[in-house]
């Protein structure tokens, strides 16, 4: 799928490419709901009925990814609610021996990530990746989320790569799309980014169900 030799850097996605999407989804569909009824003397269903068209109006947004937007539209404490849910954190499975493969095959690793970053530091501290990468970025230090050209202009400004010599694996078809428009010559899909969910059907890019389809060369 990818001729190693003409890979100088490995920009990875956080949530739902190296982390179960689990945790988000179950956090953000069942969780928040829950505790906004409770906030808001509501049933669970109707507070899911009255949150979901809130959610899908912000997708593709920097607002959908942002706790302190979502803390001050919903009257929730987002942060402490994540905290709480904090055990449901997980690696997906063969990313650490990925992460080994590519560190030890001297390509550059970015951690590229619209998780905000009290996010981002709950999900690393919990999880320990940080320290396979040589930087790590949150679209929020450039206000544009990765599906937004601008994130990508952004980037390249301080963090310098060759389009064509650099590796992004994404969840997300819509910022895999953003990213080769902008010109990154290599990107591929993950298929399974919820544990407990079912592999998608993705026809647009080439696609890995685990990392093990992905190991640079020992």
């Amino acid at each position: 799928m990818i001729d190693w030799r003409n890979i100088s850097s490995v920009f990875l996605d956080m949530d739902g490419t190296l982390l179960d999407l689990n945790f988000d989804n179950h956090f953000w569909l069942e969780f928040v709901p829950l505790r906004y009824a409770e906030r808001h003397g509501l049933s669970v269903a109707e507070a899911k009925a009255e949150l979901t068209p809130r959610f899908k109006e912000t997708e593709g947004r920097l607002e959908w990814y942002c706790l302190d937007y979502w803390t001050d539209r919903l009257c929730l404490d987002i942060v402490g609610l994540k905290a709480e849910l904090a055990g449901l954190i997980a690696i997906l499975p063969h990313v650490t021996d990925f992460l080994d493969a590519v560190r030890k095959a001297e390509k550059r690793l970015v951690l590229v990530t619209n998780a905000h970053p009290k996010s981002l530091g709950l999900k690393l501290e919990r999880t320990c990746l940080h320290g396979f990468f040589d930087e790590i970025f949150s679209s929020h230090a450039f206000g544009f989320p990765k599906e937004h050209p601008g994130f990508w202009k952004a980037l390249s400004a301080i963090e310098p790569f060759s389009a064509d010599k650099t590796l992004l694996v994404d969840d997300s078809v819509t910022v895999l799309h953003a990213a080769r428009q902008f010109g990154i010559r290599h990107v591929v899909a993950v298929k399974k980014p919820d544990s407990r969910q079912p592999p998608r059907n993705i026809v647009e890019f080439d696609a890995i169900e685990d990392f093990r389809e992905l190991m640079p060369p020992s």
